[in-house]
């Protein structure tokens, strides 16, 4: 069979493998990437089947970036602001420690193996994989929790690329602590400026185009045109893909239109499907291979099986200790905080803004009003985010069964076997190195994967966080966006599509829809017109307005800001439908 034709069907062979084994993950109630993982363990030991070696370049410049630009887009910003410390610490604190305390290790226990060789496979055991963020969204665990583990997960992976390149560059030329925090804060820099950049004018771009298919077509180049520029400079370009994706999805809700948005989201979600599911399926039908190389450059897979075990405890009991101080210091800073004193001060501010209070003014010295009033406004937002982040914090604090979730969700997964594979090919104990890498990523997928819905049960977590979105929260944000409607209603300013003003009776009819909703939603026989649908629409537009400065003050979590939009754009496009413009 021609190479050609023979890759094709293994193509078309691997989507279907991904979809089943997606599907019957579903059914059975198991992380799909976990049951793709032993698929690829089975196929592998099937005597006739041969597997070439997949370049880990495929991995790292040609999936990675765009599964973690996706995750970032739907990443929750307003909770990850919040817990932006934490995350920070989990992805770059605790890879660097444990980098340094996996290279002792292993300094010490394989021969010849010196320190910067044993810290660049410390960073390469240091990553954690996305897996468990998959898992515990499904059990209804905190999404504190969640989203705490998967910005571990977005950013971590650039720490541990970028020690791993200065480790490796430190085994030919020698190591400097200067150089390494050097190169790295220099790596991060230029991804934070490139991937902003390349997010923000890509997402003007998307703007004007219209087609929402080309607009998607569009969105699949932005993780690459963030991490190829990126690289090149000496930055990390996954840093660089996650920072556009973030950009992008903040942007998305003011500057694309519904059907984008449902395009990107559909499309987006098949891109990762089958891309996750692919790497794990490499991941396991690389095993053969592996284990047949080591076992004979290394003489036997004892000596890699024992260190790939010392060195997951290792890392299970550095991160134990790092997280427990973690959740300490939380916890005692949601103590520290003074919730009351912060409102005494929003009630003031609130007084000045109203005009019951003046602004006190420096002696001898003219107030400007319209200046003074723009400064007040400011500090109201900024001392009214501050106490919506002291209620989220109280609201949602972090426990010890919360860090044991923490501790045991850090699995390793497919970028450790990924830059285990980008060691020079000069290097000694190569094979067994890639091996323990191979050993450490597999042991802590089953067994922390398959395990960690059992320990959230024993904790009593499971269903903790299922309710995202409460009932008050959802009950604010539709006064708010009814408030705003009649307002817009109220102001005479709206216009339909043609640029004629909307008739009275028609803004009247709404507006008493607006205060008193008819008990059957369905009922639309009063309100079938031309001129009462484009009217809907322009409320609808009044009401993403107020959505959107909702999601700037902090009052409001993402949850409740995504689902409420979702039905935004939901009633955007029957209405367009019905108007014969879908």
């Amino acid at each position: 069979m021609e190479p050609l034709l023979l890759g094709l069907l293994v193509a078309v062979a691997g989507i279907l493998i991904v979809a089943l084994v997606t599907a019957v993950a579903q059914r059975i109630g198991v992380a799909g990437p976990l049951l793709m993982v032993g698929v690829g363990l089975l196929i592998a030991l099937v005597p006739f089947v041969d597997i070439p070696p997949i370049p880990p370049d495929v991995i790292l410049i040609g999936v990675l970036p765009p599964l973690l630009y996706s995750a970032a887009v739907n990443l929750p910003a307003l909770e990850f602001r919040r817990d932006f410390g934490p995350i920070a610490g989990l992805s770059v604190v605790l890879v660097v420690l444990s980098a340094l305390i996996l290279g002792v290790f292993f300094w010490l226990a394989i021969p010849s193996v010196g320190l910067p060789l044993g810290i660049a496979l410390g960073a390469i055991l240091s990553p954690t994989d996305a897996v468990a963020t998959s898992i515990v969204k499904r059990l209804g665990i905190s999404p504190r929790v969640v989203t705490m583990l998967e910005g571990e997960s977005l950013l971590n992976d650039a720490t541990a690329l970028v020690l791993l390149r200065t480790a490796i560059a430190a085994i030919a030329a020698g190591f400097s602590v200067g150089g390494a925090i050097g190169t790295f804060a220099w790596g991060v820099l230029v991804a934070i400026l490139v991937g902003a950049v390349v997010g923000w004018l890509v997402l003007r771009l998307r703007e004007w185009i219209g087609d929402s298919a080309a607009n998607t077509a569009v969105s699949f180049t932005v993780p690459f045109l963030a991490y190829l520029p990126t690289e090149h400079l000496g930055g990390s370009g996954l840093v660089a893909a996650v920072v556009a994706g973030i950009v992008t999805g903040q942007g998305a809700r003011r500057r694309l239109t519904p059907e984008q948005r449902l395009s990107d989201r559909l499309n987006w979600r098949t891109v990762e499907l089958v891309l996750e599911g692919a790497v794990f399926l490499i991941m396991g039908l690389e095993l053969r291979e592996i284990v047949q190389q080591n076992a004979a450059d290394s003489g036997g897979l004892w000596h890699g099986a024992w260190l790939a075990l010392a060195a997951l405890g290792i890392v299970v009991v550095v991160r134990a200790g790092y997280v427990s101080a973690l959740v300490w210091g939380q916890g005692r800073r949601a103590r520290r905080m003074d919730r009351d004193r912060l409102q005494s001060f929003n009630d003031r501010l609130d007084a000045v803004a109203s005009g019951a209070k003046p602004m006190p003014a420096p002696r001898g010295k003219k107030v400007d009003a319209a200046r003074q009033q723009r400064r007040v406004q400011s500090m109201r937002t900024r001392v009214s985010r501050l106490i919506a982040d002291i209620d989220y914090y109280q609201a949602s604090p972090l426990g010890w069964r919360h860090g044991t979730v923490i501790v045991w969700a850090g699995m390793r997964g497919v970028v450790t076997l990924a830059a285990a594979q980008t060691l020079p090919r000069d290097i000694e104990h190569r094979p067994l190195l890639i091996f323990v890498a191979f050993l450490v990523a597999l042991i802590s997928l089953l067994l922390q994967g398959f395990s960690l819905p059992w320990l959230v049960r024993r904790l009593g977590l499971q269903g903790s966080g299922s309710e995202a979105i409460t009932a008050a929260e959802r009950q604010r944000v539709d006064d708010e966006l009814r408030a705003a409607a009649g307002q817009a209603l109220a102001s005479a300013d709206l216009r339909k599509r043609d640029g004629t003003p909307f008739s009275a009776e028609m803004t009247e009819r709404i507006r008493e829809r607006l205060q008193a909703p008819p008990a059957d939603e369905g009922d639309e026989s009063a309100v079938t017109t031309r001129e009462m649908l484009e009217l809907r629409l322009a409320t609808i537009a009044a009401m993403r307005r107020r959505l959107d400065e909702l999601s700037h003050d902090g009052s409001v979590g993402s949850a409740v800001l995504r689902h409420t939009l979702a039905e935004l754009d939901a009633d955007e496009l029957s209405l367009q439908l019905r108007l014969g413009d879908g």
